[in-house]
């Protein structure tokens, strides 16, 4: 399922052409591998509330979400070869492009809306 991710907070658009992971091998292997991430395009990683960059060939932003969809921690560019803690809060991540969070402004507390795309 393809994703179009509002910050709603911001009224930025985050992606248009998020994939959401839900089950175990998806949940597992995110965006391991990929040579390239284009702006608009990202995971919606659910339930999660820790990730790694094991095996990443690029550098992520990465934000992770509460139930309500607002955003309890970020990182910018997180590089590959990397492992966040366990945010206890967090029901889901979204991982973005490096550069997303700096571009549209996005911060910690901002609200995200997700909308399915045909």
């Amino acid at each position: 399922m393809r994703l179009r991710v509002n910050n709603e907070t911001r009224g930025r658009l985050l992606a248009d052409r998020a994939e959401r992971a839900t089950g175990f091998v998806d949940r597992f292997m995110g965006l391991m591998g990929r040579r390239s991430l284009a702006f608009g395009e990202g995971m919606h990683i659910e339930p999660c509330n820790s990730i790694h960059t094991f095996f990443m060939r690029i550098p992520i932003d990465v934000l992770f979400l509460d139930a309500g969809g607002v955003i309890v921690k970020q990182f910018l560019a997180l590089p590959p070869w990397r492992a966040t803690t366990v945010y206890f809060q967090a029901k889901s991540v979204l991982e973005l492009p490096a550069g997303t969070i700096q571009a549209s402004g996005t911060q910690e507390g901002d609200r995200l809306v997700f909308e399915a795309v045909p």
